[in-house]
C-alpha cells in the first residue's frame, strides 16, 4: 500500500538539460514510450532536488524529513486508449535519505539507491556533488544564477523552458524487476524556473558511451526552482512488455 498524497517544501530544485539524439534515447527508454522533441533532439537530464517538511499531507510540518535526491530522467510522451500523455521517464533514483530509500517503491513509488551528497549553496552560487554508494553514478555541477538562457540552447527563451518542464509533472520510474513502472505526480502551488550559469557539469550516466557513443549528448542549459511548496501524488502504476529495468 502506498500512501496516496505526500506534501513538503521543494528547499532547492536544479534542472540540468541535455540535447540528446532522438534515435539513440530510443534505445535507452521503454518500447512503449517516445523521446519529447525539441527542435528535433530528446530532451534528458538530471533533476538535483533537496526537499525538506516532507510528510504525509495530514501530518504537522514539525514531523516532515529533509533529504538531498538526484533522479535521472527523459522527458517523454505515450499514448493510452483515452489520449497521449507527456511526462518524464527516471531510469534511475539517488538520495542520502534512509527513510527515503527504505520507503520509496513501498510507501510511495520510486526505488532509490543510496548516495552521499556534498552541496555548497549561498542562495545565488551553486557547488554540488554526488555519487552513488554503489559506484555506478556521479554528477558535478558548478553555476550561479542568471538573467538568460545560455545562446547555445535550443529554447528560445525562459518562457518558453519552463512550459516544457511544467508538463512533465508525471513520472514514471524504472523498478529493479523491470516488470512495471512506478508513477509520481508534482503538484506545485507556484511554478517557478530561474536561469542557471553552470561552469562545470558532469553525469556519468551521460557520458556513458555504452549508453550513449560519443557526439550525441550535448549540455542544452540549467534550471533552477527555490522554496516551492508541493504535493507529491500517486499515479496509476504501468505495465508492458517492454520495460526498462532500474540501474
Amino acid at each position: 500500500m502506498k500512501l496516496p498524497v505526500i506534501q513538503g517544501v521543494i528547499r532547492r530544485r536544479i534542472l540540468v538539460n541535455f540535447r540528446v539524439d532522438a534515435d539513440v534515447m530510443r534505445r535507452n527508454i521503454p518500447g512503449r514510450f517516445s523521446p519529447k522533441l525539441l527542435d528535433g533532439y530528446a530532451v534528458a537530464g538530471i533533476c538535483l532536488i533537496r526537499l525538506e517538511q516532507i510528510r504525509p499531507v495530514a501530518a504537522p510540518s514539525a514531523f516532515g524529513v529533509a533529504s538531498e535526491n538526484a533522479a535521472h530522467r527523459v522527458a517523454v510522451e505515450w499514448v493510452t486508449k483515452e489520449d497521449r500523455q507527456e511526462g518524464v521517464f527516471i531510469p534511475r533514483r539517488d538520495t542520502n535519505s534512509p527513510l527515503v530509500l527504505m520507503a520509496g517503491g513501498r510507501l510511495f513509488p520510486g526505488e532509490h539507491h543510496k548516495a552521499t551528497f556534498d552541496v555548497k549553496d549561498d542562495g545565488e552560487a551553486i557547488d554540488f556533488s554526488m555519487r552513488s554508494i554503489d559506484g555506478d553514478v556521479e554528477v558535478r555541477v558548478k553555476g550561479k544564477s542568471a538573467d538568460a538562457l545560455p545562446e547555445t540552447s535550443r529554447f528560445a527563451n525562459v518562457a518558453e523552458a519552463s512550459s516544457f518542464f511544467e508538463k512533465g509533472y508525471l513520472g514514471y520510474s524504472a523498478t529493479r524487476k523491470g516488470d512495471r513502472l512506478e508513477g509520481l505526480e508534482l503538484h506545485t502551488t507556484a511554478w517557478r524556473v530561474d536561469p542557471l550559469d553552470v561552469t562545470q557539469v558532469y553525469s556519468s550516466y551521460f557520458t556513458d558511451e555504452a549508453r550513449f557513443p560519443r557526439g550525441s549528448v550535448a549540455f542544452d542549459c540549467a534550471l533552477i526552482m527555490r522554496n516551492i511548496p508541493h504535493q507529491w501524488r500517486t499515479a496509476p502504476e504501468l505495465y508492458a512488455l517492454e520495460i526498462a529495468r532500474a540501474v
